[in-house]
């Protein structure tokens, strides 16, 4: 039963936002009565602090932080997840933006115990391209980056990215994006 409240809260949340979406329409949507759900998520905040660090920070790890530490170098991996993402969006017909993106724009400023989740998110983020980019730099490549700057970069890029993609509706600017981004073995903007 937690799992499906929680299925139905991530995609709600994507969907219609966090505000926007009603306990009561959650637990309809559901299938379980109130007190069902107080029982594993005693208030709507903690139900979106459960998806904040259960299905977004996965969504992160699986989307980017997995295949940029699989991939051959940072860039190579950074460029495969952009093209991955403007391939799904394309696909689907439409763009509902990054879970985390959306949530950081209407949360960072309502809560301090979600700003705080969705920080420690983007730091997992940020400090996994870096530490990609330093094994990059042990291994002979990327001379001259800074790897924390370079993560800075490349997410500050993608959350901007999946912003105008989804005010626009479709994924040009991520293939805008992917093209901008060098390949490894040329310098790095």
């Amino acid at each position: 039963m937690r799992k499906k409240v929680l299925d139905v809260a991530e995609a709600s949340f994507q969907e219609k936002g966090y505000h926007g979406s009603s306990l009561g329409d959650l637990m309809a949507a559901a299938g379980v009565s109130g007190g069902a759900l107080h029982h594993h998520f005693p208030t709507k905040k903690a139900l979106g602090l459960a998806v904040i660090d259960e299905r977004v920070a996965e969504a992160v790890a699986k989307t980017w932080i997995g295949p940029v530490l699989a991939a051959a170098s940072a860039r190579d991996g950074v460029r495969l997840v952009f093209e991955a993402a403007a391939d799904e969006l394309e696909k689907q017909g439409f763009v509902r933006g990054c879970p985390l993106n959306n949530l950081a724009h209407e949360l960072s400023l309502a809560d301090p115990d979600f700003r705080a989740a969705l920080a420690r998110i983007f730091r997992a983020w940020r400090e996994a391209i870096a530490e990609k980019v330093r094994a990059d730099q042990q291994n002979g490549g990327e001379k001259g980056i800074d790897p924390e700057r370079f993560a800075a970069l490349v997410i500050a890029t993608y959350s901007g990215a999946m912003s105008m993609a989804k005010t626009a509706q479709e994924a040009t600017v991520l293939r805008q994006c992917l093209a901008a981004l060098p390949v490894s073995g040329q310098p790095a903007a």
